[in-house]
Parts: C-alpha cells; sequence; structure tokens
C-alpha cells in the first residue's frame, strides 16, 4: 500500500511582511538611539563633575581644544633639565622628540630613545608642533578633602540623623497607612483628604513656629529637631504605603483574624511581609532626603560644627575653597556616592514598589 507523501514548500516571506519587520525594527532602533542620547545628555553633568574633580588647577586652566579628559605633558629629563616631548615630522616620519633649545626658525631637539645620539636639528617653527601627553588623574584630590573636612565624622553624624529618622518614618507611617487602608474611622476619607492637604503646605509657613517651639523646649543644638518629628509620619510616605496597603486582599486579614491573630499581628504577619517593595521605597525615599537635607541641620545645628551633618560640611568647605574647583567637585563625589551605592543595591525593589503605589486598585 502505497504511502502519499506531502511536500511542504519552505516559508516565503512576502514582501509586505518584509517591509512590515523592516518598520517594526526602524522604530526600535530610533526609540532605543533618542534613549541613549537622552541618557547621555542626562549624564553629561556627572561625567563633567567627575572630570573636574580628578584634575589640578593647570590642566582645567587649559583651552577648550584641548581634550576634556585631564591630561599632563610628557617631559625627559636630559643633562640634569627636564624639557618638553613633541611629535616631531621627520624624514622618517613622526617621532616624538624632547625640545632642547626652541628658536625661531630652527630648534634642536634629543630622542628620549636614545639620548646619547646627541642633538637633532629640526628646521622649523616649534610652535607648531603637537605636544606628547598623557592620561593624568588627579586622585590627591579625594584625599585633600578627606583631611579638610574631616569625613569620618561628618558620615557618622549623617548616618546617624538619616537611619535614626528613617526607623521612625517607617513605624509612624506604617501604622497611620494602615489604619486608613484597613480600620472603619469615622471621617478617615475627609481626615486623608486634610492629611493629604499638608503636602502643599509651604515649608516656610511652619518655620518660624516649629524653630520657636523647639528652642522653648531646649532642642537646639542637638540631633533631636531632626529625629523626633519623622516619628509623627508624614503625608506622602502614609499616601504611598496606603496605596500599596490597599492592593493586598482583604482575604489575607480576613483568614489570619480566623486563625486568632489580632490587628497588630495581622499588620506584623500579613501586611508587612507582602509590602517590602513600598516599604524600601520608602526608606530609600527618606535616607535619600535626610542625607541631602541642608536648610534643617542648618538652622538647629549652626552653633555646633561637632554635630552636623555631610550637607552642611560640604557647603562649608564650597564656600572656603570656592576657586579650587577641583576641590569642590571631589567632596561633592563622595558625598554622592553612599545614597548612589543604596540606590543601585536595592533598585528592583525600589522601582517595584514606585509602580505599584503609583496605581491604585
Amino acid at each position: 500500500m502505497a504511502t502519499a507523501r506531502v511536500s511542504r514548500s519552505p516559508a516565503v516571506i512576502t514582501a509586505p511582511a518584509y517591509n512590515s519587520q523592516l518598520t517594526k525594527f526602524g522604530i526600535k532602533a530610533l526609540v532605543t538611539l533618542f534613549a541613549i542620547m537622552l541618557l547621555l545628555v542626562y549624564l553629561l553633568p556627572l561625567g563633567n563633575m567627575i572630570m573636574v574633580a580628578l584634575s589640578t588647577q593647570d590642566q582645567l586652566s587649559q583651552t577648550a581644544d584641548d581634550s576634556v579628559i585631564p591630561q599632563q605633558p610628557i617631559t625627559f629629563e636630559y643633562q640634569g633639565e627636564a624639557y618638553d616631548v613633541y611629535r616631531v615630522p621627520t624624514e622618517s616620519g613622526i617621532r616624538e622628540l624632547a625640545l632642547v633649545d626652541p628658536g625661531r626658525r630652527a630648534s634642536d631637539f634629543v630622542d628620549p630613545a636614545n639620548p646619547d645620539a646627541g642633538l637633532i636639528n629640526w628646521e622649523g617653527n616649534w610652535r607648531t608642533l603637537e605636544p606628547v601627553s598623557r592620561v593624568s588623574l588627579a586622585w590627591d584630590n579625594f584625599g585633600i578633602a578627606w583631611e579638610s573636612i574631616n569625613f569620618p565624622r561628618l558620615f557618622t553624624n549623617t548616618l546617624i540623623i538619616a537611619v535614626a529618622g528613617m526607623i521612625g518614618t517607617l513605624l509612624s507611617c506604617i501604622a497611620v497607612a494602615y489604619a486608613f487602608a484597613r480600620f472603619p474611622i469615622p471621617g478617615k476619607n475627609l481626615l486623608f483628604i486634610i492629611l493629604i492637604g499638608t503636602i502643599i503646605l509651604p515649608t516656610q509657613v511652619t518655620l518660624i513656629p516649629t524653630y520657636a517651639f523647639f528652642a522653648a523646649i531646649g532642642w537646639t543644638n542637638s540631633w533631636l529637631p531632626l529625629i523626633v518629628p519623622h516619628f509623627f509620619a508624614n503625608a506622602y510616605n502614609v499616601f504611598l504605603l496606603r496605596q500599596y496597603f490597599m492592593t493586598l486582599p482583604r482575604e489575607l486579614d480576613e483568614a489570619a483574624m480566623i486563625d486568632g491573630a489580632g490587628p497588630l499581628r495581622t499588620l506584623l504577619s500579613v501586611i508587612i511581609p507582602q509590602s517590602w517593595p513600598a516599604i524600601i521605597s520608602v526608606g530609600v525615599f527618606h535616607f535619600v532626603w535626610a542625607w541631602n537635607d541642608y536648610f534643617g541641620p542648618l538652622i538647629y545645628l549652626i552653633g555646633r560644627p561637632d554635630l552636623q551633618p555631610v550637607s552642611v560640611g560640604v557647603q562649608v568647605f564650597n564656600f572656603q575653597y570656592g576657586p579650587r574647583q577641583e576641590l569642590v567637585q571631589a567632596t561633592s563625589m563622595m558625598a554622592l556616592i553612599l545614597p548612589v551605592i543604596i540606590f543601585f543595591l536595592a533598585q528592583r525593589v525600589f522601582m517595584r514598589g514606585i509602580v505599584v503605589t503609583g496605581v491604585e486598585k
């Protein structure tokens, strides 16, 4: 019995399908190129700060035609003196020679690879020659800045203020957000609207009364005004946590209640384990804010330099060393490095928390 064979012709991509795929590829390529260009433009100030921090004053005084990367001219020591090295065109090609005796029409050079050969006379204007340079990064700027403003003390003060305030923020905001998300409080929506309305209240309105209150109870020149208020929650973080808590199914709370768990046990065993993205987001938000806060520490710690955080210390350093831009940028980079590291370590969870809390169920 003969079996029928079915022949299958190879798939043929028609011209319209090929054009459609080419169009999609072109759109993706343009979007990717635009994103890369936007990212490069966004990172230009950071790149400029890094280059300035790794430069010397002489390198910063170079003309705009010079390389943006810090470079140092190469010199060669000949008979006890240092001479600059230039790229000199000769009959055998371009050679790197040290200028020993510059002249208007002819100059004498020496070959660094063979100085015993004596002087080499070259006719031409030596000013038209290109000097030989190499990349030279001034890492000493960071050491000078580190020792000038006592960075270990500033980092310690800032960590204490930021970590203590972050703990207070998380404890208070989690409790308040849990109440708004789960408890049947009379007038809850009105209270929440009033709480959110405090976000638009300018800081300048409450500055003088708040300072007068802290001065009356003797908290000025201490860390207490910078830490204790965060144990009473704030509208922005409460809003983020409430939005995330509302996305969690209430069936989880009901199951915990059936097992005999009270509100506190439900919060600790059900809500918090499911809300780490939002909690970490709030923690990172507050840590970065406390790390960069300048106005508050300046007001309450102006008479205690030993308690000031890194934001105030760096600003004082900038006032003292304003003409030394390389030192100013070096201090800014050292103050920036820890928040950047924390952000990258918590990036995945942080972004997930931002995405979820931005959408109300």
